[in-house]
């Protein structure tokens, strides 16, 4: 194996444990929404394999992330700080909002918990903490 094919392995593995442990989520339920084996999301893990482009897919989108989030080797957000991004999803039942309204306002820029990134695809950074103060405050405030 390459030092390359290594060091790819490692990011992946790193990026998809953060991004299940971000979303609470287990081995077996990412297995379970992208119809694989609770074997093979524990090599992912481990760095042991890396899945197929088309398996990343699948995997990005039961993250509610994206292939290059989970591909990347730096993530200009991540400080170190112990702060995570949450999944729109979890923005939207917060709010007691649609996951539309929480792109559409992401995308517009006009919610100030987080970011809307695209290349290729939409792909949203959602902090908990901006989220957080955001419900806090009356909504007038937010405009």
């Amino acid at each position: 194996m390459g030092e390359s094919e290594r060091g790819e392995r490692v990011s992946f593995a790193k990026n998809l444990k953060k991004a299940m442990d971000e979303r609470n989520m287990t081995q077996s339920e990412l297995a379970k929404r992208i119809d694989k084996g609770k074997s093979s999301i524990s090599q992912y893990l481990s760095g042991k394999n890396i899945p197929k482009d088309d398996v990343k897919q699948k995997i990005a989108d039961a993250l509610d992330c994206t292939v290059e989030y989970l591909d990347s080797e730096v993530h200009e957000k991540d400080t170190g700080s112990g702060i995570r991004n949450i999944s729109v999803a979890e923005a939207a039942r917060r709010l007691g909002k649609s996951q539309q309204y929480i792109r559409a306002g992401l995308q517009n820029q006009r919610l100030p918990f987080g970011t809307a990134v695209f290349v290729k695809r939409w792909s949203y950074h959602i902090s908990p903490k901006l989220l957080d103060e955001y419900i806090g405050k009356d909504t007038n405030e937010n405009k």
